[in-house]
């Protein structure tokens, strides 16, 4: 059970009726110190009712009200009760109809195991039998998890965001796998550095950053939960960690352990997470709030060092997979509609918002790596300063055009000036074909390139040489579909050989890609050859990423078998497009093929379902006759215009 009980979990009534003699603001203390006051015959107030509900009364009085109101309507559990409570323990709804509704919405049950805080009597229950059914009775930190050879202890109901004060999520493993690789290789670039864990929860992320990279990183773990900060104490203990407290309130520092701080020790902090990246600088910053990390941005890039990295997780997948689009506009100010590439649009909606408060600092960004999954959309992102970084990226932030019909897309053109006819500038001809409105306009979304090869090449070396298996796939996938080839095992002996040349031991970064490493013979290269290679890299267009993927199986044909998806990719490059698959889709094609193409090479190496035992090859459709080897329709033949049917089938 949990070592802190609150005041409505008593053995015996009397123990309640104990409580009421407490004048205020002694009430916490009595409860730590397990101290009995003498009872008296004056006006006592109910412990666990607020002033306005129950007003103070004599002792025979307060004792109905006590067994009545609060003891018999308890929930027992090995000798304790848990009674009613209608403190302001609970945040509730604001009332429209008075003080007696919102008292009723305030009354609730404390878990005597975990944190938790139930409305009702049986679900209190229920609660309590499925602690007793995990076996989650016999201490509060009970479970310890290990990860990446990092061990934390956890609460019972870990799992469970809103019943708990440390959130830990099994789930999430991959995550922060690709995280502590971006912050590897920010750390072969320059040490020491200096990485925030601004929501440490259990503060696995940071313990697994400084168990691996040890003197590279000098790591601080931010929450503003005291149960959390207390949590996160232990669990460095228990990985033989070292703890250096630095909260607001105290000015000077207390470290935990034996002797001066080195390596092995982490700066916790109990902080809001605005406050803490708001009083000192960062060359890395994670972002993992519950929900979105639109509150937290503007924090984030106003101190984060030229060139540092900020990476961050958003598990607000309801309104970014545009499921509640009133949130994602509401949240990021963009306009949003479920499409076939509804995660690339979330990746590049969460992008659009970093880029408008990287701005606000006068600072740009890079995007690194965009992954949307299940669970999560992670974006990292490395920040350049200055003015022209800023205004280049901001000038990549654009509106999409979409259309509805067919699931075209193409981003609007830069520019102030209105055009006459903004359908003109979809390849698809839908708005003349079909009635009325055909075409959504989206944003504003990023319009920029989604990954960086070279970084994405040294990352998948550092989960080689870390022994991260879940990240290996996910990181050769993302090679591949920054290159945009069909390769499906890059080199990962010489990550960036093409990009990188080796002086002194240090990496210099080539003029074809931006800001991957600055640094000659340990000295950072100076402004204007940063800008040199800004420069050359505006200049190559022509070798663009690809935007946006099409489903296969979205703009397959009824009564068509399609071709095997490598053997379509195969087709779709030997007519010299660029073509890839795509994490955020199994069944995605990425490539810079318009779509009536794309359906052009899917079509003509599709085969009709009733002779799909034949071998793939081009369609002959019922009601053609070969002559010379070319295709004609018989007009006599019943089955004239199926191939225009079997067009419009996939609208």
């Amino acid at each position: 059970m949990s070592s802190y009980k609150h005041i409505s979990i008593q053995r015996h009534l009397a123990d309640l009726e104990k409580l009421a003699d407490l004048r205020e603001g002694e009430l916490s203390t009595a409860e730590s110190q397990n101290t009995d006051l003498h009872v008296t015959d004056e006006r006592k107030p109910c412990p666990l009712c607020p002033e306005e509900k129950f007003k103070a009364c004599y002792s025979h009085k307060l004792h109905r009200h006590l067994q009545n109101l609060h003891w018999k309507v308890s929930v027992e559990f090995e000798g304790y009760r848990m009674c009613i409570c209608h403190l302001s323990c609970r945040p509730v709804k604001p009332n429209l109809v008075g003080d007696q509704t919102l008292s009723k919405m305030g009354a609730h049950y404390h878990c005597i195991i975990c944190s938790a805080t139930i409305v009702r009597r049986t679900d209190m229950i229920g609660h309590i039998n499925r602690h007793v059914n995990k076996g989650e009775t016999e201490s509060r930190f009970i479970t310890v998890v290990k990860e990446s050879a990092t061990d934390v202890q956890v609460l019972p109901n870990y799992s469970t965001p809103q019943k708990t004060d440390s959130y830990f999520n099994p789930k999430m493993k991959l995550n922060r796998q690709l995280i502590f690789c971006a912050l590897a290789v920010l750390a072969g670039e320059r040490k020491p550095i200096e990485c925030l864990d601004a929501f440490g929860a259990t503060g696995i992320m940071g313990l697994q950053w400084a168990k691996h990279l040890r003197n590279s990183v000098k790591v601080t773990i931010n929450d503003c939960n005291e149960n959390s900060v207390t949590m996160i104490k232990e669990n460095c203990h228990l990985n033989k960690m070292k703890v250096k407290l630095n909260t607001r309130e105290e000015d000077n520092d207390e470290t935990v352990g034996n002797g001066e701080e080195n390596s092995d020790t982490i700066e916790v902090t109990k902080m809001d997470a605005n406050v803490v990246m708001h009083l000192r600088s960062f060359d890395f910053i994670h972002l993992d709030p519950f929900g979105t990390s639109v509150n937290y941005l503007d924090s984030a890039f106003r101190n984060v060092r030229n060139l540092g990295i900020v990476s961050l997780t958003s598990t607000d997948i309801s309104s970014l997979y545009a499921k509640a689009q009133h949130v994602a506009l509401r949240h990021y100010g963009c306009n949003i509609v479920r499409t076939e590439y509804y995660k690339e649009l979330a990746a590049r909606t969460v992008i659009a918002a970093v880029t408008r408060a990287a701005t606000r600092c006068n600072k740009g960004i890079e995007v690194l790596l965009a992954v949307a999954l299940e669970h999560f959309v992670l974006v990292v992102v490395r920040v350049l300063r200055g003015p022209t970084p800023a205004d280049d990226s901001a000038k990549k932030v654009r509106y999409l055009i979409h259309c509805q019909w067919c699931e075209e897309r193409v981003f609007q053109k830069e520019g102030n000036m209105m055009e006459e006819n903004p359908y003109q500038q979809l390849p698809c001809d839908c708005h003349g074909s079909m009635p009325g409105k055909t075409a959504v306009l989206l944003g504003p979304l990023w319009s920029g390139a989604l990954f960086n090869t070279g970084f994405l090449r040294r990352m998948l070396l550092e989960a080689v040489q870390y022994g991260l298996d879940e990240a290996q796939p996910l990181l050769k996938t993302l090679v591949c579909e920054a290159e945009c080839t069909t390769l499906k095992h890059p080199s990962t002996h010489s990550p960036g050989d093409e990009n990188k040349q080796e002086e002194c031991g240090v990496y210099i970064r080539t003029p074809n890609t931006s800001a991957e490493s600055y640094l000659v013979h340990g000295k950072r290269k100076s402004e204007e050859v940063l800008r040199g290679a800004a420069k050359r890299q505006r200049a190559e267009h022509s070798a663009e990423h690809p935007p946006f993927y099409y489903n296969i199986h979205r703009h397959s044909i009824k009564g068509m078998n399609m071709p095997k998806l490598n053997k379509f990719l195969y087709y779709l490059s030997e007519d010299g497009y660029r073509v890839s698959r795509t994490h955020f889709d199994p069944m995605g094609v990425r490539t810079n093929a318009p779509l009536a193409q794309f359906k052009t090479v899917l079509m003509k190496y599709s085969t009709p379902t009733y002779v799909g035992a034949q071998a793939e090859g081009p369609v002959h459709f019922p009601g053609e006759i070969q002559v010379g080897g070319e295709c004609y329709e018989n007009p006599s033949s019943p089955s004239s215009g199926c191939r225009i049917w079997l067009e419009q089938q996939h609208l």
